[in-house]
């Protein structure tokens, strides 16, 4: 029956049968999974036997993972469950002293042992153990019992105190049956059941779910970068959950967003991260959609603060003077780093970003109706493909630059950085000099940006014409749908009205 098909006597109808896993069978309640195909023809059960077949798989494979989700939860169960019976031991612990037995005669361990109030304790106790026993446990509360009754104790506070013993012995006993406990869990669970504050629940947020969800935002074509942000956000929350012993509630991840001490709109990513894990392990992860299939998403609903995040929020960056520019420049000749010192050069005569320069190289100087020009690829929108005239004071330095290249790219570099950018190392450099330079964190390498297209406006070049120059996106149907741009002559105008360096 390789093919998963039978007849029954006396039948001509086919049938599609699953031997069910003895794993699965108490869950799904059967040994043997059989459906009529309703066909007497075996060509075409073969066809209609498939997806039949695929949805018993789907269902076993399911089922399996939720069971292996539940074992995990046994720690919790047994520390739920002392936690309970804790308050009830203590109670019976005060009423067996303010209140001891009185009126029957003889020792006080015959007294004990007639007490109607021990044997009410005692039949709510089998009571109880009994209620807890399944299927494949039976017999332990007789056990219990035997042991009670053969040495019976010698007051009312210790028999309250046996029973509450007695009551987690049961509890760990049935928890070992149940979950098949190895001997290192076996002790782990005695100690639960003796000191369940001593338990802190584990992240469900674990290891191997992150893994398999970064493989997953990978294969639907993710940036790397922001696949890692996301994925750092939730390690954050799991050794939070961790730390503090939590479970993944509304209440725990407000806790979180409010130990994080963030702006709110870095607040809201943190958010948006969690909610994109959420509907992820909610539709693709099997035991995940078992254990949280009654609750709703704990990542909605946040009132996040308003105000507050860094002090520099909603400030504009500060654009670079000439007279920074050269200090900058010389800043870096004198610290021997001529790479950095071009790549300023270049900051002031194109107002490009930083990726965008580090990514210059041979192929990237053309000429174009006669004059000579940047071409600037693709980066971070449409716009950023752009063609750029060269300053003609910047010409004698490009023309260095080509002939001392030793891999085609116009700055040296020895090595890219995280997700591949090439300024990664020239970012940093020119962060520390600029500091160092005294210069505030409103000055960054952008700023040259803000100085270009400022030297462009205040020389009365177009805005249509500066914004394209500069890779921005011009914002009209007429210019964005319809015009070619402007001329490699009129942008070679336009850029020859910012100021040369004297250098």
């Amino acid at each position: 029956m390789a093919d998963n098909l039978i007849q029954k006597a006396g039948e001509s109808t086919w049938y599609v049968r699953l031997a069910v896993p003895a794993d699965v069978q108490h869950k799904l309640g059967a040994k043997v999974l059989i459906q009529s195909l309703k066909t007497g023809l075996r060509k075409v059960a073969m066809d209609a036997r498939l997806p039949i077949l695929a949805e018993w798989k789907a269902l076993i494979a399911s089922t399996r993972a939720a069971k292996a989700a539940a074992r995990e939860q046994w720690r919790q169960e047994l520390a739920d469950k002392s936690l309970a019976l804790d308050p009830r031991v203590d109670a019976s612990l005060l009423q067996a002293i303010k209140n001891p037995p009185k009126g029957l005669g003889g020792t006080e361990s015959e007294i004990m042992a007639r007490s109607e109030q021990l044997e009410h304790k005692k039949a709510a106790l089998r009571l109880e153990l009994q209620a807890l026993e399944e299927e494949g446990a039976k017999g332990l509360t007789d056990e219990v019992f035997h042991l009670f009754e053969t040495d019976p104790p010698t007051s009312m506070v210790e028999a309250v105190q046996r029973i509450a013993g007695l009551t987690r012995n049961v509890t760990v006993q049935l928890a070992q049956h149940r979950y098949g406990l190895s001997s290192t869990e076996l002790a782990e669970a005695i100690t639960i059941t003796n000191e369940p504050t001593s338990y802190k629940p584990a992240s469900p947020i674990t290891t191997a779910r992150l893994k398999t969800y970064r493989e997953f935002r990978e294969s639907r074509g993710g940036a790397a970068k922001h696949v890692d942000q996301q994925v750092g956000k939730m390690e954050r929350l799991s050794e939070f959950l961790k730390k503090e012993g939590l479970p993944l509630t509304f209440d725990t991840v407000d806790a979180w967003l409010k130990s994080l001490d963030r702006a709110p709109a870095t607040l809201g990513q943190y958010l948006m991260a969690g909610t994109a894990f959420w509907k992820w392990a909610t539709k693709y992860d099997a035991a995940w959609r078992e254990e949280y299939k009654d609750k709703i998403n704990p990542f909605t609903g946040h009132e996040l603060p308003q105000g507050g995040g860094s002090e520099l929020a909603g400030q504009k960056r500060e654009m670079y003077t000439l007279d920074d520019t050269l200090k900058l420049h010389q800043a870096a000749l004198d610290n021997k780093d001529k790479p950095l010192a071009d790549l300023i050069k270049l900051g002031w005569y194109t107002g490009a970003r930083i990726e965008e320069l580090c990514r210059l190289n041979k192929d990237s100087v053309i000429t174009v109706d006669g004059i000579r020009c940047f071409s600037f690829p693709k980066s971070k929108n449409p716009s950023s493909k752009r063609v750029l005239p060269i300053h003609p004071s910047l010409l004698p330095a490009i023309d260095r630059l080509l002939e001392d290249t030793t891999d085609t790219f116009l700055i040296p570099i020895k090595a890219d950085g995280p997700y591949g950018k090439r300024s990664h190392a020239a970012s940093k450099a020119f962060s520390r000099l600029r500091l160092a330079a005294g210069f505030g964190r409103l000055h960054v390498f952008h700023s040259f940006r803000n100085t270009v297209i400022t030297g462009l406006v205040r020389a009365d070049v177009p805005d249509a014409l500066a914004k394209e120059m500069v890779g921005h996106k011009e914002g009209s149907v007429t210019h964005d749908v319809y015009s070619k741009g402007a001329s490699t002559a009129q942008k070679l105008a336009a850029i020859s009205k910012l100021p040369a360096l004297p250098i």
